[in-house]
């Protein structure tokens, strides 16, 4: 109860900020009714909302995973972080083949299968990014396809 009364109350205030940036937004005389004031302070009003409804009724005290558990999400949010940070360099192909092979590999330990779901996902994301969505991915570091 007490980590969610703690996170309702972190959301309401963060709720209240963002409504009392939304008031500092200049509109123009030719914005519509919900236009770039209006809709963020709509927004900051849910969101109080949603953070004053968790801080008045809580959920019972939630069972936290174990270390082991929380190492996992660790290594799953670094995996993640480095591959947005390897996406730039290295094209699309090679790093999200690792990203994907790792966490693969995370939720069912076995290397071959995550190899080859790693690879694969990597392959089938890049031919339906690139060519049924038309997005502009580039597959390989450009040093590699000159």
């Amino acid at each position: 109860m007490t980590s969610d009364r703690i996170f309702g109350a972190v959301a309401t205030v963060v709720a209240l900020a963002f409504i009392a940036s939304a008031t500092q937004i200049q509109t123009s005389f030719l914005a519509d009714p919900v236009g770039p004031k209006t809709f963020p302070m709509l927004i900051g009003a849910v969101a109080a909302l949603c953070g004053i409804t968790l801080m008045i009724r809580p959920d019972p005290d939630p069972e936290w995973p174990e270390l082991a558990t929380l190492g996992a999400l660790a290594i799953a949010v670094v995996v993640l972080v480095g591959y947005a940070y390897a996406l730039k360099p290295l094209g699309f192909l090679l790093p999200t083949a690792i990203a994907a092979g790792i966490l693969s590999y995370q939720i069912s330990p076995r290397p071959k299968m995550a190899m080859v779901s790693g690879i694969g996902l990597s392959v089938g994301l890049f031919l339906v990014f690139k060519f049924a969505l038309g997005l502009s991915l580039v597959g390989l570091p450009k040093g590699l396809t000159g």
